[in-house]
């Protein structure tokens, strides 16, 4: 299967960029990152904080079927513009991984689709490779590809 999430990482660079256009209305694309129960739904893990706001926090924590914490992730959200923009933190509890920081632009393209611009900055090229190395384009992809099929029964 194709995947719609075009991840571009060039050697060298401690950076990633991600785009996706999704067939969403700018304003849905965007209440799937800051309304609760939608990001639960598309990401998969418990929201226990979200502050969708400047200076606001999150809290995600996600469990194995026997209910053993697989995954605490936390940030704090530094800009915050409705239906444009979000620039976060984004932290990995209990990991080698240090702190990233991320840069989403929602972008409006037509009345019903919409497109998202992440650029991720890691604190070196050698964190990035590694985060690179995993899965992460497959799981990004999946989660996108939930998201728009969560997000699309609003419309």
């Amino acid at each position: 299967m194709k995947q719609k999430t075009k991840i571009n990482a060039l050697d060298g660079k401690q950076e990633i960029h991600i785009t996706r256009e999704f067939e969403l209305p700018l304003e849905l694309l965007f209440k799937a990152y800051v309304e609760v129960e939608l990001v639960e739904q598309w990401m998969g893990t418990k929201v226990l904080k979200l502050e969708s706001k400047k200076h606001g926090t999150y809290l995600f924590e996600t469990k194995d079927e026997n209910g053993n914490i697989v995954l605490r992730s936390n940030g704090v959200i530094h800009d915050f513009i409705h239906n444009q923009k979000i620039i976060r933190t984004f932290e990995m509890e209990n990991t080698a991984f240090p702190v990233q920081l991320e840069f989403l632009e929602f972008e409006k393209m037509t009345e019903n689709t919409s497109k998202l611009n992440m650029h991720v900055v890691y604190k070196s090229v050698a964190d990035r490779d590694v985060i690179l190395k995993l899965p992460f384009a497959f799981g990004i992809n999946r989660a996108h590809n939930k998201l728009e099929e969560i997000v699309t029964k609003l419309k």
